[in-house]
C-alpha cells in the first residue's frame, strides 16, 4: 500500500522517482559563467557525470546521499550539501584555485608529454588488440538485448491534451531517467536472446536469434531490425564510431589527442583491480566527439567502464542526447571482457532542453563465454532468407525463465498497454495516419491505395497527369503482390496503365516469378545502366520543376516475365524476357531509324524482344522482413551489378539483333574522421546495329533538383553513345571543415565537393541507320563536371552548385548551375 501511495505522489508532484538521490544543475564560476565538462561526483562513490559544454548536469543513483563533490582543473573543489530525494536546478560556484600542491594543470590543450594521462592512453592503444575477443582464435558466447523507445519531457499539458482523451491509462507506466532527470513514457519494446559464435583466424562471425518479443507493433522482427539498425555495433577500441551514418571519434583513438583534452582523475579498486580513472572531453565545438570518462586496469591496459555522451555542438540532426556506458568482467585475472552496453539516444526536432522527443535504447548483456571451439566455415555461411516461426512466438514462461535480466514494472506493463491501445478507435486512426504518412499507402482490408505521393503529375507532352493505383497487403511478408496502377493525361488524352504480379515460389533462396505489363510515356535515357522494372517510373517523366523542353518524351508498351534466385545471401541471378515498343510521344521529337545501311525507308516504331540475365552482389546490405518484397534499411553498402542483354531479331516481329553488356559499381567509403566518399562506375557495350531508342543515353539532368548517376549541366540526349564509361566521385566532410570556422560552426553545415566524368562512342552503323533528326554526339573527348555544395541548411536543404569542366561551346550549352534537394539526415 505504502508503494501505491509513492507511486500517486509521483504523478501528482513533479513525477518524483523512486530512485534515492537525484541531482542535477549548472557549475560556473565566481563571475557567474558556466564551467564545461566539470567532475561532479556523490561524496565517497566513483557515481558521477561531467558537465556539458553549458555547464549543465543531471545524474542520479539508488543509494542514499549527502553530498557532491564539484572539481575542475584549476578551481578548487567545492562539496556540496544535499537534502534527500530530489535536488534540482542547483547552482555550484567554483573559486579559482589559490594554492594547488602536487597536481600539474593543464589549460587548452593537454597533449604535452608529462600529461600521464596520455601516458597510460599509449599503453592502451599498444594492447588493444590483445584484450577481450580478440585473445583467442575463436569465442562464442549467449547474448541478450532489450531496446525500447519512450516519448520524454511529458508534462501536464501534454498529458491533457485532447488527443489523449479516452487513452490516459497510457500515463500510468511514466518513468524517469536517471540520465537526463527527463519524465518518459514507454511506447515500444523489444527483447531478443541468441548466441554468437566468431573466428578471429577467418574473420567470421555469425548470430543465431533463439527468441524475439515485440511489443505488439508489426509482424516478425522488421521494426527490430530498423531499430537495430540505428544502433549499429561498435567497438571502442576502433578509431572510429559509427552511429547514424556518421563517424564519431573514440576517446581511445590514436588520433583522440587531436580533438580531445585527457586528465588522469582519480585511481582506486575496481572488483580488486588497480584502475586508473581518466576524463576526457572535446576541444572544439560542433565535432563529432563524446565527453565522459573511462576507468583503465594498470597492468592490462585494458577498459573497466567506459561511458561516452556525444557534445550536444555535435553536427548531427534530430539527435539530442548519445549516451553510452559499457562494463567489463574479468576473466582468470587478465582477460576483461564486455558484460553490459547500455545505450541511450535522444531524437528530437529541437536540441532545446524543454523540447519533447523519443529516447531509443539498447540494453546488451554478454553470458557463458567459451573459447576455442572451431567450427567448420559451412557453419558461418549466413541462410538467405532465415524464418523459424517459433522464434517470434515464445511463451511468457520461456521469458521468464531465460532473460538475463527481470524487467521494471513499467516494461513489463508496455505489453498490457499496448496490447489494450489496438482496442481503441481513436489510436487506431492516430496510427493509421502515421502509417500513411511514412509508407505513402492507404490500407483498406487487404488493399493498399497508393502512393498517394504520386497521384499528381505534369510534363510538356502529358500536361496535367492524374495517378490512381495500389497494391495487395495481406502483411510485410507476402509471399506474392500484385500492384498496378491507371493515370490519365489531360493534354494528349491518353489513358495509360501498369500491373505486375510477384511470386516468391521458394522461400529458402528466395525463387520468385514475376510478369508484368506497362504501357505509359517515359522519359528514356535517364540512366546509363538499364532495367526491366515494369511499373518504374523516372522522376524526370514528371518533373514539375524543370528546366529547358521537356518534350523528348515517348510512348513505351513492356511486357516482361522473370525470375529471380538468391543463390547466397546478398548475390541474386536474374533472368528476364521481355518485348517492348517504343514511339516517340511529341510531334518535336522523332525515334525514326533506316531499316538498313542504304537509307532507302524510315521507320519510327522500334518493336523489340530481349532475353537479359543479371548478377548483383550487395555485401552487408540489410533488409527488413523474409517476404517476397523486402525494404533496405540504408544504403551504406556496395553494390555490383553485371548484365547481359541478348536482342532476338524475328521474335514477335522483332527488329533488331543485338548484345549488351553492361556493369555497375557502387562503393561508399568511410575516410576516418573526414567523412564519406562515394564512388560510382558504369560501363558498357552494345554489340550490333540499334536506333535511338535502344542506344545508351548519357543520362541529363533538366530539373532543378539533385538526381544521382546523372549530368547536372547536360540535356536529355546531349550524349550518346553505344559504349561508355562513367565515373563519378563525390566526398560528404559532414561538417570537418566548417567546424573550424567559428562564424560557420553553429549553423552546423555540411561540406560536398564531386566530380564526373564520362567517356563514350558511337559506332558508324548506328551513325548510319540514324533518321531522329539529332545529331548523334559522342563524349569521345571525356565530359565532364564538378560541384561543390553546401549541406545541412536548415537541417533539410542542401544547395549545389556545378561547373562544366569542357565541351563549352556546344550549342545552349549550360556553363553554371544551382541544384538542391530536400531530405532528413541524421
Amino acid at each position: 500500500m505504502e508503494i501505491k501511495k509513492i507511486v500517486i505522489l509521483f504523478f501528482f508532484f513533479s513525477f518524483l522517482g523512486i530512485s534515492q538521490t537525484k541531482v542535477g544543475g549548472k557549475v560556473v564560476d565566481e563571475y557567474n559563467e558556466p564551467i564545461p565538462f566539470a567532475n561532479v561526483i556523490f561524496k565517497n562513490s566513483k557515481e558521477g557525470v561531467i558537465t556539458d559544454e553549458n555547464g549543465d548536469f543531471y545524474f542520479e543513483s539508488t543509494e542514499s546521499y549527502t553530498h557532491v563533490i564539484v572539481s575542475f582543473m584549476g578551481f578548487e573543489k567545492n562539496e556540496f550539501l544535499l537534502k534527500p530525494g530530489l535536488n534540482k536546478n542547483l547552482k555550484i560556484v567554483l573559486k579559482e584555485g589559490t594554492q594547488l600542491k602536487e597536481v600539474v594543470i593543464y589549460s587548452g590543450k593537454t597533449s604535452k608529454k608529462d600529461n600521464p594521462a596520455l601516458v597510460i592512453l599509449r599503453k592502451i592503444w599498444e594492447r588493444k588488440r590483445k584484450n577481450g575477443l580478440r585473445m583467442f582464435d575463436q569465442y562464442q558466447y549467449d547474448k541478450y538485448e532489450k531496446v525500447e523507445f519512450d516519448m520524454n519531457t511529458i508534462d501536464s499539458t501534454f498529458m491533457n491534451n485532447k488527443i489523449f482523451k479516452g487513452m490516459e491509462f497510457v500515463f500510468n507506466n511514466m518513468d524517469t531517467s536517471k540520465i537526463t532527470g527527463k519524465s518518459f513514457l514507454p511506447i515500444f519494446i523489444n527483447e531478443g536472446l541468441s548466441e554468437v559464435y566468431g573466428d578471429n583466424v577467418a574473420k567470421r562471425e555469425k548470430e543465431i536469434l533463439k527468441a524475439t518479443k515485440n511489443s505488439g507493433f508489426g509482424d516478425g522482427d522488421g521494426v527490430n531490425t530498423f531499430i537495430k539498425d540505428l544502433y549499429a555495433e561498435y567497438d571502442i577500441y576502433d578509431n572510429y564510431l559509427k552511429f547514424f551514418d556518421k563517424n564519431f571519434v573514440s576517446p581511445l583513438s590514436r588520433t583522440g589527442i587531436n580533438v580531445y583534452n585527457y586528465v588522469l582523475s582519480d585511481s582506486m579498486y575496481i572488483d580488486n583491480k588497480w584502475c586508473y580513472n581518466i576524463v576526457y572531453y572535446p576541444r572544439r565545438k560542433n565535432e563529432l566527439t563524446f565527453k565522459g570518462d573511462f576507468w583503465v586496469n594498470d597492468s592490462t591496459f585494458a577498459i573497466k567502464k567506459i561511458n561516452l555522451e556525444a557534445s550536444k555542438s555535435a553536427n548531427i540532426n534530430w539527435v539530442k542526447e548519445i549516451y553510452i556506458e559499457q562494463e567489463f568482467d574479468v576473466l582468470n585475472d587478465s582477460v576483461f571482457l564486455l558484460k553490459r552496453d547500455y545505450m541511450m539516444s535522444d531524437f528530437s526536432f529541437s536540441k532545446k532542453e524543454e523540447s519533447k522527443g523519443v529516447y531509443g535504447k539498447r540494453t546488451s548483456i554478454f553470458r557463458n563465454h567459451k573459447f576455442n571451439i572451431p567450427k567448420e566455415d559451412k557453419f558461418y555461411r549466413e541462410e538467405v532468407n532465415f524464418y523459424d516461426n517459433s522464434v517470434f512466438n515464445r511463451p511468457d514462461d520461456f521469458w521468464n525463465e531465460n532473460r538475463f535480466e527481470r524487467l521494471n514494472n513499467n516494461e513489463l506493463g508496455i505489453y498490457k498497454m499496448l496490447d489494450t491501445l489496438q482496442t481503441v478507435p481513436k489510436f487506431k486512426r492516430i496510427y493509421n495516419l502515421a502509417s500513411i504518412l511514412g509508407s505513402g499507402y492507404i490500407q483498406i482490408g487487404n488493399f493498399d491505395y497508393g502512393p498517394i505521393f504520386s497521384t499528381f503529375g505534369f510534363n510538356d507532352v502529358e500536361g496535367q497527369r492524374i495517378r490512381v493505383g495500389g497494391r495487395t497487403y495481406y502483411g510485410p511478408n507476402d509471399k506474392w503482390r500484385i500492384q498496378g496502377y491507371t493515370a490519365y493525361g489531360f493534354k494528349d488524352d491518353k489513358v495509360k496503365y501498369g500491373i505486375s504480379g510477384r511470386w516468391m515460389v521458394n522461400p529458402k533462396n528466395r525463387l520468385i516469378l514475376s510478369l508484368g505489363n506497362r504501357r505509359d510515356v517515359e522519359q528514356i535515357g535517364v540512366s546509363l545502366t538499364t532495367s526491366n522494372d515494369v511499373l518504374g517510373r523516372s522522376f524526370a517523366s514528371s518533373a514539375l520543376f524543370a528546366g529547358g523542353v521537356n518534350n523528348q518524351l515517348t510512348n513505351i508498351s513492356l511486357t516482361n516475365i522473370g525470375a529471380e534466385i538468391e543463390f547466397v545471401k546478398n548475390f541474386t541471378f536474374q533472368t528476364n524476357l521481355s518485348y517492348r515498343t517504343l514511339k516517340s510521344a511529341s510531334n518535336d521529337f522523332s525515334l525514326d531509324y533506316y531499316e538498313d545501311l542504304t537509307q532507302t525507308k524510315v521507320k519510327s516504331e522500334v518493336k523489340q524482344s530481349e532475353i537479359n540475365f543479371q548478377l548483383e552482389y550487395t555485401p552487408n546490405r540489410k533488409t527488413v522482413g523474409y517476404g517476397v518484397e523486402r525494404m533496405e534499411v540504408d544504403n551504406n553498402y556496395a553494390r555490383l551489378f553485371l548484365s547481359y542483354s541478348q536482342g532476338l531479331k524475328g521474335v514477335l516481329d522483332s527488329d533488331f539483333d543485338y548484345q549488351k553488356l553492361q556493369f555497375y559499381y557502387r562503393q561508399p567509403v568511410l575516410v576516418g574522421g573526414f567523412g564519406r566518399l562515394f564512388t560510382t562506375f558504369e560501363t558498357g557495350k552494345i554489340f550490333g546495329t540499334v536506333p535511338l531508342g535502344l542506344m545508351g543515353i548519357v543520362p541529363g539532368n533538366q530539373s532543378y533538383f539533385i538526381i544521382e548517376n546523372t549530368y547536372n549541366l547536360l540535356d536529355y540526349y546531349d550524349f550518346v553513345a553505344d559504349e561508355y564509361a562513367s565515373l563519378h566521385f563525390e566526398h560528404h566532410f559532414n561538417g570537418r571543415l566548417f567546424s573550424r570556422i567559428p562564424l560557420l560552426r553553429k549553423l552546423n553545415l555540411r561540406e560536398i565537393i564531386g566530380v564526373k566524368g564520362v567517356y563514350g562512342r558511337v559506332s558508324d552503323n548506328n551513325i548510319m541507320i540514324n533518321a531522329s533528326g539529332l545529331n548523334y554526339i559522342a563524349p569521345d573527348d571525356l565530359y565532364w563536371e564538378y560541384h561543390a555544395g553546401v549541406g545541412n541548411i536548415f537541417k533539410v536543404l542542401r544547395i549545389d552548385f556545378a561547373w562544366r569542366g569542357n565541351y563549352l561551346d556546344m550549342p545552349n550549352a549550360r556553363k553554371f548551375g544551382v541544384k538542391a534537394s530536400f531530405g532528413f539526415y541524421f
